[in-house]
């Protein structure tokens, strides 16, 4: 294993930023190229967790000659965001400076304007010239994973259609509980990559493109960092890699069987008035059409004090809000259902 530093020169005199860069060089140049990353947004960690114990495993791998393919794992993404503690909580996603989230407005190019992406970096501020490497990275490889989690969360990941359904082996491997089907239509990180592949050839957009992979996973909730999921975890990566033939060791993989859905098929359960909330269905449930999922107590002690939230159709709670109270058209909830939603939603990511 390779370790070395990328130095980002901060936007005040005296500061700068290192973002450590771990590789693996592999013995088959035929082999396709990984790249991993974990907390770009940096107060996600269960993916820095899995990061740990996979390098482990990698380096064992390396001492039995088992590595065919190249690999790049960048451990924490962010160490801008790592720095943001603003009265004793660390902001991870979104930059204090722009208020733009660390995931967001990546540059969407062609991977043949790859190499423009770090001319001249000194004209940009900091969080732009981390961006810019990252997806510079990225660019040079085939697979790449970036990893993340929700609030309360299943695991689950977001994945173009354009990987879809070859990408159902990285699902399996990780023992995944849903995907959702991303529409491409954001500049975030994982999309990003998948624009700039998608773009390869002047003039033309690229719909499928096998034996490509950029995707997000979301690895359950922010509390759930614990050594046994991280492990588990990072076993299921191995298989995957192992599966693509960056790992020279035999797998086998049973059929992802869980839900795959469109963006458009995933109810955003909004808070209807600020309040306090009272949840009564949780993570990992199927609820039907108009089960009761929580009650908020918008007026305390007042008869009419509360208002209800219900199920606007069937389908899987994947994420739940940990927040117990919150503002007007807050969200409390993603439901996966079969059927789109009636909800008017624009192209993009779900959340900011």
């Amino acid at each position: 294993m390779n370790i070395s530093e990328i130095i980002i020169a901060g936007d005040t005199h005296g500061i700068e930023w290192r973002l450590p860069v771990l590789r693996f060089k592999g013995s088959d140049p035929k082999a396709p190229k990984i790249y991993i990353q974990a907390a770009l947004h940096a107060n996600e960690l269960p993916g820095t967790a899995l990061v740990h114990f996979l390098c482990e495993m990698l380096r064992r791998a390396e001492s039995a000659g088992q590595i065919r393919s190249d690999i790049i794992v960048v451990p924490h993404a962010n160490p801008i965001g790592a720095a943001q503690s603003h009265f004793g909580e660390l902001q991870g996603r979104f930059d204090l400076a722009s208020r733009t989230n660390f995931n967001r407005e990546f540059p969407l190019i062609s991977v043949r304007e790859r190499d423009g992406l770090v001319e001249n970096l000194d004209r940009f501020a900091a969080v732009e010239k981390l961006k810019r490497q990252l997806l510079h990275m990225a660019l040079g490889c085939d697979l790449v994973i970036d990893l993340h989690c929700d609030d309360e969360s299943l695991q689950y990941a977001y994945i173009d259609d354009a990987f879809w359904p070859e990408a159902s082996d990285l699902a399996a491997a990780m023992e995944m509980e849903a995907v959702l089907l991303s529409d491409g239509e954001s500049s975030a990180f994982e999309e990003a990559v998948a624009f700039a592949w998608k773009h390869e050839k002047a003039g033309e957009k690229a719909s499928k493109l096998p034996g490509k992979l950029s995707v997000t996973v979301e690895l359950r909730g922010r509390r759930d960092v614990y050594p046994d999921l991280a492990k588990k975890d990072a076993e299921g990566l191995l298989r995957f890699l192992a599966s693509r033939g960056a790992i020279d060791t035999p797998v086998a993989l049973a059929p992802f069987t869980g839900p795959a859905v469109a963006l458009d098929n995933v109810e955003m359960i909004r808070a209807p008035a600020a309040g306090t909330v009272l949840f009564h269905r949780n993570i990992g449930e199927h609820v039907a059409e108009g089960d009761l999922l929580a009650t908020l107590i918008t007026r305390p002690g007042m008869a009419d004090g509360t208002a209800e939230v219900r199920a606007p159709q069937a389908g899987l709670i994947v994420t739940r809000s940990t927040e117990r109270i919150v503002r007007g058209r807050a969200d409390l909830m993603k439901i996966a259902c079969k059927t789109a939603s009636k909800a008017a939603r624009k192209a993009g990511t779900l959340e900011d």
